[in-house]
């Protein structure tokens, strides 16, 4: 794989992480705790961290994967370059891209003498374009790691994610403070200010799915199930373990189309810890149209059941009790509960009321309210809450509207992988987020429709008699299912979180 554009010619590994420790070394002085929120303490497990970081200076490569980011490349650099702690080099690998991302990317490239709070440091931007590249974003990661293996740390970063000043300098901190870290991830969030109508609803969705997600781990002693790409540290160390112990010749593979997870749970295996970051954060790209996040969450859970399952592609064991996948069952549990309770009470309610048999009574608002009260507590959790989040909380509907989204997502994931058709699921995202690929995002409201259709004309085929035993049976095992479910939304209404802000 060579370049076929290179900007500022690359220095030889060795020379440039000399070169990048001398200039730490020089106009660089340790970095001091970052500064606190105001209106809310750290953690309690996080404040030791501070108290007892080590004053020893670090090096960070930082590696970009850039696929078609003209639009986000330049802030993204730019909020690198403002950090309170500069990377020592940051490498741009745009791979496969079809518009100006490189182009961009080259005003910025060349050594920068940045001023921060922490003194004067220096940093060199570097811009690759690998051109077509088969391995897509695991190709761009790979080609970067050749170029940053030499320093302690390697700070991944997507092309259309815009971190907060101080996040190295807290992933630094903490990852330097415990040697048992192979990797640590910031807290991710979506801007939803720039957005109207559709795309506001779905980027509110996405900031409450990421909310849960994010609080879920923090609440789990701060351990990521996945270092995702959008804005992770890993130790170089703990990299090369994890290419030693499953016989890579790169870190990352693409045995699976979650990259990320497949490497966190590798990292996890050769002993490390995977944390997440309870004040480092980054807001990440979201997805605006319904055939955009219909392919990427398509793509993760697909990816997901992947690694749960045995025997698949390469040598993805399949793990379920691994820490890291433990997590993913119950998540696909919890989705199937959601799938079999709202269709069960739709077609039990249809059924009550074409014989006049349905009974309105209170007791049935009860999930209802412990719902939009959960909804509320989450939105209040967020770090950057807005009016939206606050609205799509207690409105009830607009969450719902959502859950069916990621229902169909989930339905979808599963029949592609049970139907064992082979499917490019990044070409597939790629296609919708450039607006085509196809209607396939609508397959499971048209499924739904003919399956709902199919069981009214069952059930009108049906005597008095049947119909009766049947609601007779369906209405308490509907019942006995969603009290578990009220309850233990109960539970998680009620629990501590600790300050946490996602």
């Amino acid at each position: 794989m060579t370049d076929n554009i290179t900007t500022n010619a690359v220095a030889p590994k060795n020379e440039l992480a000399l070169r990048s420790r001398s200039s730490s070394r020089h106009k660089a002085t340790p970095p001091p705790p970052p500064v606190e929120e105001d209106d809310h303490a750290f953690p309690e497990d996080f404040e030791s961290v501070f108290d007892h970081a080590s004053t020893q200076r670090s090096t960070i490569g930082c590696v970009i994967p850039a696929y078609n980011e003209e639009e986000s490349i330049a802030e993204v650099i730019e909020g690198l370059l403002a950090q309170t702690r500069v990377p020592d080099v940051i490498h741009v690998v745009v791979n496969n891209t079809s518009d100006r991302t490189v182009a961009i990317a080259a005003k910025y490239a060349g050594p920068h003498e940045v001023s921060t709070a922490l003194g004067e440091q220096f940093t060199e931007v570097f811009v690759h374009d690998i051109g077509k590249n088969p391995d897509k974003k695991v190709g761009a990661l790979n080609y970067g790691y050749a170029l940053v293996e030499g320093y302690d740390y390697l700070l991944g970063v997507d092309g259309d994610t815009i971190a907060e000043i101080h996040a190295v300098e807290n992933l630094e901190t903490e990852i330097i403070a415990d040697t048992r870290i192979g990797g640590i991830s910031a807290i991710y969030s979506i801007d939803n200010s720039k957005f109207k109508g559709l795309a506001s609803f779905l980027i509110t969705g996405q900031r409450s799915q990421f909310a849960a997600f994010n609080l879920q781990n923090l609440l789990r002693g701060r351990n990521m199930a996945v270092l995702g790409g959008q804005f992770s540290l890993f130790a170089t160390q703990a990299l090369r373990e994890v290419m030693v112990e499953n016989r890579q010749s790169t870190p990352w593979v693409k045995d699976s189309e979650v990259e990320d997870s497949l490497l966190s749970l590798q990292i996890k295996s050769a002993g490390y810890l995977t944390k997440i970051s309870p004040v480092a954060r980054a807001d990440v790209g979201g997805m605006t149209t319904l055939r955009g996040l219909d392919a990427q969450q398509v793509k993760w859970t697909y990816g997901a059941i992947e690694l749960m399952w045995p025997g698949q592609r390469g040598d993805t064991k399949g793990q379920p009790f691994h820490p890291n996948l433990r997590i993913r069952w119950f998540e696909n549990l919890g989705m199937l509960t959601n799938i079999f309770v709202r269709f069960a009470f739709a077609l039990l309610l249809a059924g009550s009321l074409s014989l006049n048999a349905f009974v309105f009574s209170p007791i049935w608002l009860i999930p209802v309210i412990v719902a939009i009260l959960l909804n509320l507590r989450m939105a209040m959790t967020m770090y950057s809450r807005t009016y939206k989040d606050i609205i799509f909380a207690l409105l009830f509907v607009p969450a719902e509207m959502y859950m069916w989204i990621r229902m169909a997502h989930f339905i979808r994931a599963w029949t592609r992988f049970l139907s064992k058709k082979k499917v490019d699921n990044w070409a597939m995202q790629a296609k919708a987020e450039k607006g085509s690929g196809g209607l396939g995002h609508w397959m499971p409201l048209f499924i739904a429709i003919a399956v709902l259709a199919a069981v009214a004309a069952v059930w009108m085929m049906l005597g008095p008699a049947a119909q009766s035993t049947l609601l007779w049976i369906g209405w308490p095992i509907v019942g006995v299912v969603t009290v578990l479910q009220t309850l233990q939304m109960f539970l998680r209404l009620i629990r501590r979180q600790h300050g946490y802000k996602v």
